[in-house]
């Protein structure tokens, strides 16, 4: 039976026990569309349907003002985003769900348009896109953090992290990832410092080490886990020498902390000829599966089959689906039982209302009337 299979099994991140191990990738979708970037009923409805995953990671939300880089998206640094939020995780654990808070500064890729030059490791650009309140523009040359200015945000990053778990959520998750600001610290094509902060793997990484010891004051070390890897770089410049070794390092650091997950990218490009060649495929997960101890969850080109091999052979604990997700509200109920997978309307990914984002229907109705998601087609 298909339900019996490796990635419908219990598993265990931190000290959470989880129903199955699939789990919902973060995913940004713009339904914050009001002054405060509150969460609203629309994102309770949202996430209770996803409920079945056996753990959701939360869309990226902004740790502070000065963190906001993407239009419409929510925060959890005022009063009245904890409480939009906790009627979020009020619904996910009526419905049996686990969910944990990714935690979002975007650095470089803000723009003026949310009302200051943004802010990152150097005066670099990173020659992408930011969505802003008055639509997509190319991003700008940021400022150069100062020390107080690192000081003040590795402080938003432990206050956001104890606002999530005041409001219920079952751990969080740094976004050290892709082009946003911790990534724009640890890599050196966007971090020209010469100070503790800037030259070398050390130097580079120590920014992430302090907002990880910030959250861990806060938050027990079973509940906090860091999406990162090689990806960071690729994803802006390409690969050099030193993604991989900055990659390792970080990771095997982290380690040391005792985090319950690292949710790791696979690759999102074609590594053939660079550094990264022996990265492709399931060959990341290999690689980075004996640096980390904790959980590790694999993400980016998911299917039931790989996810089973994946976890078969030891190379992940979970399996992160982000695309499925959007058109599937009931995916683990789909995959358990054989059914076909909806495709997503991309013309509603991005919006300020229900339509493609809670009125994907379920397979069957017993997708959404069984908690237990493996009940028989």
């Amino acid at each position: 039976m298909l339900a019996d299979a490796p990635i419908f099994s219990s598993g265990a991140m931190g000290d959470l026990v989880l129903d199955n191990r699939i789990v919902m990738a973060p995913l940004t979708r713009m339904r914050a569309a009001n002054p405060g970037l509150v969460p609203t009923a629309l994102h309770a409805e949202y996430y209770a349907q996803r409920a079945s995953a056996g753990l959701i990671v939360s869309e990226g939300m902004s740790i502070s003002r000065e963190a906001v880089g993407w239009a419409d998206t929510p925060g959890i640094w005022s009063a009245e985003q904890m409480s939009g939020w906790a009627k979020v995780l009020d619904a996910v654990h009526e419905r049996g769900g686990r969910m944990v808070a990714q935690l979002w500064h975007t650095g470089a890729i803000s723009h003026p348009d949310f009302g200051a030059r943004p802010m990152s490791a150097s005066d670099v650009n990173v020659g992408h896109e930011s969505v802003t309140p008055f639509g997509r523009k190319p991003t700008v040359i940021p400022r150069p953090m100062s020390a107080d200015d690192i000081r003040r945000t590795v402080a938003d990053y432990g206050e956001a992290a104890r606002n999530a778990m005041s409001v219920g959520f079952d751990g969080v998750q740094i976004q050290a990832n892709y082009l946003y600001l911790l990534a724009q610290f640890l890599n050196r094509t966007t971090n020209l410092r010469t100070d503790e902060y800037g030259g070398s793997l050390e130097n580079r990484a120590r920014f992430l080490f302090e907002v990880v010891e910030a959250v861990l004051t806060q938050v027990a070390p079973d509940r906090v886990g860091v999406r990162i890897g090689p990806m960071n770089e690729v994803g802006a410049f390409g690969a050099h020498d030193e993604t991989l070794p900055m990659a390792e390092y970080a990771v095997r650091e982290l380690d040391g902390y005792g985090l319950s997950h690292l949710l790791l990218m696979g690759a999102t490009t074609d590594f053939t000829g660079t550094p990264l060649e022996g990265l492709s495929a399931d060959g990341m997960f290999r690689h980075f599966r004996p640096i980390f101890k904790g959980a590790l969850i694999a993400n980016v080109g998911m299917d039931l089959e790989r996810g089973n091999r994946l976890i078969a052979e030891g190379a992940a604990d979970m399996i992160a689906f982000g695309r499925p997700f959007i058109s599937n509200p009931d995916l683990v109920w789909r995959l358990a039982n054989g059914a076909p997978l909806a495709p997503v309307d991309w013309a509603t990914v991005y919006g300020s209302g229900p339509e493609g984002y809670t009125d994907y229907p379920p397979y069957r109705r017993e997708a959404v009337q069984n908690l237990t998601p493996f009940a028989s087609a």
